[in-house]
C-alpha cells in the first residue's frame, strides 16, 4: 500500500463481475438522508445498473420523490429484488427488466415494458458500467476493449434511441460518466475511454434534444464505495479506496445519487449539456 493510502474499509475481493453488494463489508449507504418533496411527483424513471450502487440509490430516492421506476439489471437478480423492496417502501412499485443494455434489441425491449406498466416515461438514468483494469494497453484483449464499449457506450445510444420518441418536453435524460473522464487511469485505459465518450455524448445529445424540450445532463462520480470497486481492484487496492481524495474517504452511493435527482427534476431546468462533480473535493477541468 502506498504511503499516502489508508486502509478505510476491511481487504476484500470479488471474483466476479458485476459485484454484488450483499458481499460487500460495510455495505453502501443508499437509503436517502432527506424526506421527499415530491420533486418526481406523478413521472417514470428507468435506470440502468439499478439493482446496486448509484443506481440503487437512484431509485430509492427518485421513489421517495414520488417517480415510479424501472430497475434494469445484468443478472443481480438478488441485490434487484433488495432495491425493489427499498423503492416497494417508499410506496411505489418497480419494475424489473433482466438483460445486456449492449442489445439494441433488449433495449427496445425494455422501453416496451415501461410504457406498457405505466404508460409514460419522463426520465433515463444510463448508469450501467463495467470495468477490467490492465497494467499494460497491450494486455487489452479486442474481446474485453469491446464488451467494455457495449456496456458503458453502445448500452447508453441504445437506451437513448429506444427512450427518445416517448419522452416529451420536460423530460430529463441523466448519464453517469466518471472522474476518469477527465483525469484518465492509467490501469482503466477502456474504461476511461468510454467515460470520456459520455461526456461529449452528453453535449452533443443536449443541443441535438434542447428543441424537443428534453434535457441531457451528466453526473461524474470520484471513488465511490459500489460492488464495481471489489469486482475490479485487489485487496489491498480495496481497503485503501478513496483515503487519497481531499476529504480522505470514498463516497457513498446516497451522496451520487442527489446528483441525479436535482438533473432529472424541475429544479434544473436551465441546465443542459452540463455535468456534476460529486468527487470528494477533487477539482477537475471541463
Amino acid at each position: 500500500m502506498d504511503s499516502a493510502e489508508t486502509a478505510i474499509n476491511p481487504p476484500q475481493h470479488q471474483s466476479r463481475q458485476p459485484g454484488l453488494e450483499s458481499a460487500m463489508d460495510p455495505k453502501p449507504e443508499f437509503m436517502p438522508r432527506f424526506a421527499g418533496n415530491g420533486r418526481l411527483e406523478g413521472k417514470v424513471a428507468i435506470i440502468t445498473g439499478g439493482d446496486s450502487g448509484i443506481g440503487r440509490a437512484c431509485a430509492v430516492l427518485f421513489a421517495r420523490e414520488g417517480a415510479e421506476v424501472a430497475l434494469i439489471y445484468l443478472n443481480e437478480t438478488e441485490d434487484a429484488k433488495v432495491t425493489a423492496e427499498a423503492v416497494r417502501a417508499e410506496g411505489r412499485h418497480p419494475l424489473l427488466v433482466r438483460g445486456d443494455i449492449g442489445e439494441q434489441v433488449f433495449c427496445e425491449n425494455v422501453v416496451g415494458k415501461v410504457i406498457e406498466e405505466f404508460g409514460r416515461l419522463d426520465v433515463l438514468v444510463n448508469n450501467a458500467a463495467e470495468q477490467h483494469p490492465q497494467e499494460e494497453i497491450t494486455d487489452i484483449s479486442a474481446a474485453q476493449l469491446q464488451h467494455t464499449f457495449q456496456t458503458n457506450l453502445f448500452g447508453y445510444f441504445y437506451m437513448t434511441q429506444a427512450a427518445v420518441p416517448f419522452l416529451g418536453k420536460g423530460a430529463s435524460i441523466v448519464n453517469t460518466t466518471s472522474i476518469t473522464a477527465y483525469r484518465g487511469s492509467p490501469t482503466l485505459l477502456d474504461y476511461s475511454a468510454t467515460k470520456g465518450a459520455i461526456v461529449a455524448f452528453t453535449r452533443a445529445l443536449s443541443s441535438n434534444l434542447v428543441d424537443k424540450g428534453i434535457r441531457v445532463n451528466a453526473v461524474a462520480p470520484g471513488p465511490i464505495w459500489t460492488p464495481l470497486i471489489p469486482a475490479t481492484f485487489d485487496e489491498d487496492k480495496v481497503a485503501s479506496f478513496g483515503s487519497t481524495q481531499p476529504m480522505k474517504r470514498p463516497g457513498q452511493p446516497n451522496e451520487v445519487a442527489t446528483c441525479h435527482l436535482f438533473l432529472a427534476c424541475d429544479e434544473s431546468s436551465y441546465l443542459t449539456g452540463q455535468v456534476l462533480h460529486p468527487n470528494g473535493g477533487e477539482i477537475v477541468g471541463g
